[in-house]
């Protein structure tokens, strides 16, 4: 004990005290402060139970008073510091920022190293650089994923002077026009900035720095995430904001001390940014967003059992999370999706997947040239108004099961096998058709407009056969009838028969309210018009409903979507699948109509959109009559079984291994399954024998431990050894890396799209967290007592330029406590493995020059096809 303090006995649990010394004055911060600067800060002598510490400066009328933070984990709470009066007081207060500093200079170093060194184009840049093409060009396109990532891509080329004008075709040289090496090291600074947000949310975990060393050279030293951050891509910036969210989010834990306070709100905030950027550049960002989510509604309940907070401060509380962690990010991710509909305003190759209102919007567009109102005769492309529905569409395919004929399906690009022709009903003998040409003679008769209840047939224009349907299954789903192209212009029967049911246009409302059942013509009110009347068409014969859902076809139907004839019970609502709209119309008898139409609102086209995404993201499964040798299935992974080839292997190509750093990757692995049974463990310990560094001891006068009722000895209870700190931090730690793990894993164990081993690299995160915590644990966390040899050597004198110097500095590591020398050799040995792991497969990062068998050494497991 401190002599020139005071001694207090609390009497915890019987016998047992604590001594707590507390300084008659409060020492300086640190030594090198004078007395002026040590004069600022002042502390009463003592303070009577459950005061709180009061601090305050001279020169301010109010004072801080920190409150002591319940036990739940993270970084312990830290005192505020003085302003630094001198320039080593403030290299010493500053110090702790100095590793992660150097850690971001190193980053630079290995993210931009030999950036340019391949320039062709490197395997996924075929579609982001594309993508960023179309961003300069103002061209509308589709992609499954969101659109923030792609967005910055377009950014990078802007600010590089990028024109937009090249295609990025895989494998293909880069034109001198075409700045890609400033493209590629704009989207590495995402790389170089996962690594001070490794080590940083280390520190707020409530790691030691010794742990958060290793977090930082495992981000730093993983080729993989190395390899993946140094080409014009989206992981380099889905990484970025997962380290981020994760991040924020342990920031936000430290500040739970202090609820409703600015960093407290400010941390809660940039929480629910973080996850809305990250879901903005993939969907696989909701994986963050669900370990946010767990942990918010643990958090949520324990203070509902929290009898001090009162019913208002529990409604607080909910809503602030409401409106950080749900209401803010849904604004962030809508808002990305606002500036790219802003900024694609040109009509583009993407345009099919959009509602053909949204289209008429587009700059480019034809619509405009189109005849307004349908007639019999007209060629028409027909979309399906379903959100992320597609144009019917038919090919000389036809269905390998069922009735054999010529297939009918939905497809979201445009082509002339869209086109089709609305012609009348078989038993309408008084018409005659060209099938050449498909145009209505007019010498026949006068022009019908097309109308409610008109019964047509739909002849698919480069092949003139019906669209049929009869009572066969259909391929995928079996309880809607086949929808299939039978026949031609002059073979047919009344099964190709279909009645138009219109349900109302989205710019007149209920038009069927002008129709004359008496009357021969059709009033120009009652009229169907191209875009935005809405339509159905009921077969003849089966009275089911021409529909498209979101159902993909086998690779036989080449993924498009299935049509079927849907039935429906009478009186039911309309499915959203059966209601079509005319999107393109030709007729020459009728002339271009100029019309003016609202736009589509953007909460449509916002929905209309993802719903697409979805549809096409889930039409992405491994074909299996065809072998994709760079997929691989998530079970690989976590061991590092397989790598990616990502571009051409020939031996004057620069080519590229995408492959983790083994150690890392298996000492994760290990770590996760290690911390189950060390979870497991510590909670049977402390079920068995209590929590603590031990439990109330038995009384003298008891043989085996206090009496209790009816004779029987309470024997004591030793406790598990860990401190409520040491247990809060344990658990804290692993469930924010086993949860997120589990979380960015197990997804792709049941999802039937086909993976890749890029996939993995949000996940191993979660296991490097994993990795240094279990050390952290069992080794850096372990106090360190004094060593036990009098012999003591001081350090002072040491000198390296000294020979003599060496057998002292040995002696004086052997005068260092045995724990801290073990915490030496533990850090030492695993950082030597990561860094030499690293130098030794650099080449499949930084690029591999000349014949791959002269970069030897690389295949430690078989199934890496490095040089195979």
């Amino acid at each position: 004990m401190n002599p020139a303090g005071r001694a207090v006995a609390v009497d915890f649990v019987e016998d047992e005290f604590e001594e707590i010394g507390y300084p008659e004055t409060l020492p300086t911060y640190s030594p090198h402060m004078d007395e002026s600067a040590a004069a600022r800060r002042r502390l009463g002598k003592g303070r009577p139970d459950g005061a709180e510490e009061k601090v305050w400066f001279d020169d301010e009328d109010d004072f801080k008073a920190p409150s002591v933070r319940t036990f739940s984990g993270g970084r312990p709470a830290q005192l505020a510091l003085p302003p630094p009066t001198t320039l080593r007081e403030f290299l010493s207060q500053n110090m702790p920022s100095i590793p992660p500093l150097v850690y971001t200079l190193l980053a630079c170093y290995t993210r931009f190293h030999r950036i340019g060194l391949s320039p062709t184009v490197v395997w996924d840049e075929a579609h982001f650089g594309k993508f960023a093409s179309h961003y300069l060009k103002r061209e509308f396109y589709f992609d499954v994923h969101p659109p923030l990532g792609k967005m910055l891509v377009g950014l990078a080329g802007l600010l590089s002077g990028y024109n937009g004008g090249f295609d990025f075709k895989s494998g293909v040289d880069y034109p001198p026009e075409v700045p890609y090496v400033a493209m590629r090291v704009m989207l590495a600074t995402f790389g170089v900035g996962m690594v001070p947000l490794g080590w940083f949310t280390a520190i707020e975990l409530g790691m030691t720095q010794w742990a958060a060393h290793l977090v930082a050279l495992m981000v730093l030293f993983d080729v993989g995430w190395l390899c993946i951050s140094r080409f014009i891509l989206l992981d380099s910036m889905l990484l970025f904001f997962t380290f981020l969210a994760v991040f924020c989010l342990s920031k936000f834990h430290n500040q739970q001390a202090h609820p409703f306070d600015f960093d407290w709100w400010a941390w809660l905030a940039m929480t629910g940014i973080s996850i809305g950027l990250v879901t903005s550049v993939k969907m696989v960002g909701l994986f963050v967003t669900a370990l946010v989510g767990f942990y918010t509604l643990e958090d949520l309940w324990n203070k509902f059992g929290d009898l001090r907070l009162s019913t208002k401060e529990q409604a607080k509380h909910w809503g602030a999370r409401i409106l950080c962690l749900i209401i803010l990010p849904i604004l962030v991710f809508m808002a990305t999706f606002k500036i790219h509909f802003m900024i694609l305003n040109h009509s583009g190759p993407g345009d099919a997947q959009m509602s053909s209102l949204f289209q008429a919007n587009l700059h480019g567009n034809d619509f405009h040239n189109n005849p307004l109102e349908i007639a019999i005769g007209s060629k028409v492309t027909i979309k399906n108004m379903a959100f992320g529905g597609g144009l019917l569409h038919s090919h000389v395919q036809t269905y390998p099961t069922g009735s054999n004929q010529q297939q009918v399906t939905c497809y979201h690009y445009k082509d002339e096998n869209n086109e089709f022709w609305f012609w009348p009903a078989w038993d309408q003998k008084d018409t005659v058709w060209d099938p050449k040409y498909g145009s209505h003679d007019p010498s026949d008769e006068e022009l019908r407009f097309l109308k409610h209840h008109d019964v047509v047939r739909l002849v698919h224009v480069p092949t003139t056969r019906n669209i049929h349907s009869h009572p066969i299954p259909a391929p995928i789903t079996k309880a809607n009838w086949e929808v299939s192209a039978y026949g031609n212009a002059t073979i047919g029967d009344v099964q190709d028969n279909w009645v138009v049911e219109v349900l109302g246009d989205v710019v007149r409302g209920d038009v069927n309210r002008y129709l004359d059942p008496k009357s021969s013509t059709v009033d120009s009110r009652a009229r169907i018009h191209a875009l935005t009347t809405r339509l159905r068409f009921r077969h003849q014969v089966l009275g089911c409903y021409l529909s498209a859902g979101r159902t993909s076809l086998p690779q036989w139907g080449f993924k498009q979507i299935e049509v079927t004839c849907a039935k429906e019970e009478e009186g039911s609502k309309p499915a959203e699948g059966s209601i079509w709209n005319v999107e393109s119309h030709w007729n020459t008898r009728l002339p271009p109509a100029a019309r003016s139409l609202s736009r589509s609102p953007f909460i449509t086209d916002f929905i209309h959109l993802n719903i697409a995404m979805m549809t096409s993201n889930n039409a992405l499964i491994p074909d299996p009559d065809k072998e994709d040798l760079l997929a691989s299935k998530p079970w690989e992974w976590p061991f590092l079984s397989v790598g990616l080839r990502m571009c051409g292997w020939g031996d004057q190509q620069i080519k590229y291994y995408l492959m983790g750093n083994p150690i890392i990757w298996w000492g994760g692995s290990i770590s996760l399954i290690v911390a189950t049974f060390v979870a497991l463990g510590l909670v049977v310990r402390r079920q068995r024998y209590g929590g603590g560094k031990g439990a109330r001891k038995p009384a003298p006068n008891s043989l085996n431990g206090d009496s209790g009722k009816n004779g029987a000895a309470l024997v004591a209870r030793p406790g598990d050894g860990l401190t409520q700190r040491e247990w809060a931090q344990f658990w804290h730690v692993t469930k924010i890396a086993g949860g997120g793990w589990v979380l960015h894993y197990l997804p792709f164990l049941i999802m039937g799209r086909v993976t890749y081993i890029h996939h993995y690299l949000p996940t191993l995160y979660f296991a490097v967290l994993m990795f240094a915590h279990l050390l952290d644990y069992f080794v850096f966390q372990v106090p360190s007592t004094p060593s036990a040899n009098p012999h003591t050597v001081p350090t002072s004198g040491v000198s390296l330029s000294d020979i003599n110097s060496i057998p002292k500095m040995i002696r004086t590591f052997r005068a260092l406590p045995r724990m801290t020398r073990i915490k030496l050799y533990v850090f030492s040995l695993t950082t030597s493995a990561i860094v030499g792991t690293f130098w030794w497969f650099r080449a499949v990062a930084w690029g591999m020059e000349g014949p791959v068998r002269n970069t030897w050494g690389l295949a430690w497991r078989e199934n890496w096809n490095i040089y195979h």
